[in-house]
């Protein structure tokens, strides 16, 4: 997942929309007879950025390849919203789904339920801990990621001084790896001082608070890296309140347009940008692959990017969307 928070408010169980707006919907008629050339990409949940500039990639690749692509996402990033808008595609019965899944083992015996029904199935952003449902499984490189982070923000204290990570939850795999690649990667610089790895259980006020507590205990303070969207808020609203900002040099992960927003404001330094269109894109190539009988690349691994306020126009392609 990217793991960003991916939670949106929304009334009603399912979302099926033409841009990944919300809107309400009731459930998936039973075409029945199915079709080959129609795909459904079924995110982590509806109306957020990095799922938006997913479903954006994938449409214009189904395009380019003949095919329709259809979105229908949850309502919540939990695997009780999205089982019921994923057996509802699989009455339908597309050609292939892109999926992913909003938890490692509690969608499994949903999706395997989709392959078994002949249904191609390809994994995008998240994935079973069960490799063997999915055909195709495509994400970011997140410990790749951590470490681009360290190179950043290495460069931006100037090689020294002490340096904290924030991360989400323990245990959620995607900011878990972003975290490890960067404690690995920080220990290439020897004037940097990791502090190591704090939670904030994914609460922006949670991450203020540690920011402040780091303060008290480390007024040297050089640098933050932030695995998230509720880290960096919570680290720049900490820095704030200390009137730190600029001064402790933050480093984000993703590029909604609030971070987006708040790296052209000098409130963070840098973003760390996956590439979910990207994702998409390889996502439609692989199951139109799969449903053409063609060869099918088990792992793709998309890389990231990093971006700074002064190159922020020469990267703005790699900004997430509200809409296609």
């Amino acid at each position: 997942m990217r793991v960003a928070k991916r939670t949106a408010v929304v009334i009603g169980a399912m979302v099926s929309v033409g841009a990944l707006l919300v809107s309400c919907s009731g459930q998936v008629s039973n075409s029945g007879s199915g079709d080959s050339k129609k795909l459904v990409l079924i995110p982590g949940v509806a109306d957020e950025p990095f799922y938006i500039s997913m479903q954006c990639g994938a449409q214009d690749e189904a395009a380019k390849l003949g095919y329709k692509l259809d979105t229908q996402a949850p309502t919540k990033f939990d695997a009780g919203s999205q089982t019921p808008v994923l057996t509802g595609v699989v009455a339908n019965k597309p050609g292939g789904i892109l999926i992913a899944p909003t938890h490692a083992t509690a969608m499994a015996n949903p999706i395997k339920q989709a392959k078994d029904a002949g249904i191609k199935i390809v994994e995008v952003d998240t994935a079973l801990d069960d490799t063997s449902v999915a055909l195709s499984s495509i994400s970011s490189d997140n410990k790749k990621g951590g470490a681009l982070a360290a190179q950043t923000l290495a460069k931006l204290v100037g090689d020294k001084g002490p340096v904290l990570v924030i991360n989400t939850k323990a245990g959620t795999s995607t900011t878990d790896a972003r975290a490890q690649g960067f404690e690995e990667a920080v220990k290439s610089f020897p004037g940097i001082t990791s502090l190591g790895v704090q939670y904030n259980n994914n609460e922006a006020a949670q991450a203020a608070s540690i920011v402040t507590a780091t303060l008290a205990a480390h007024p040297d303070l050089a640098g933050i890296f932030a695995t998230n969207l509720s880290s960096a808020e919570g680290a720049a609203t900490g820095l704030r309140n200390a009137n730190k900002l600029g001064q402790v040099k933050l480093v984000g992960f993703d590029a909604s347009p609030k971070q987006v927003e708040d790296l052209k404001a000098g409130t963070v330094q840098a973003l760390i940008a996956q590439d979910p269109a990207g994702i998409g894109a390889k996502g439609v190539d692989q199951a139109v692959a799969a449903i053409e009988g063609k060869p099918v690349t088990r792992t793709i691994q998309t890389d990231m990017i990093a971006i700074t306020q002064a190159d922020m126009d020469a990267n703005s392609k790699y900004f997430y969307k509200r809409k296609c």
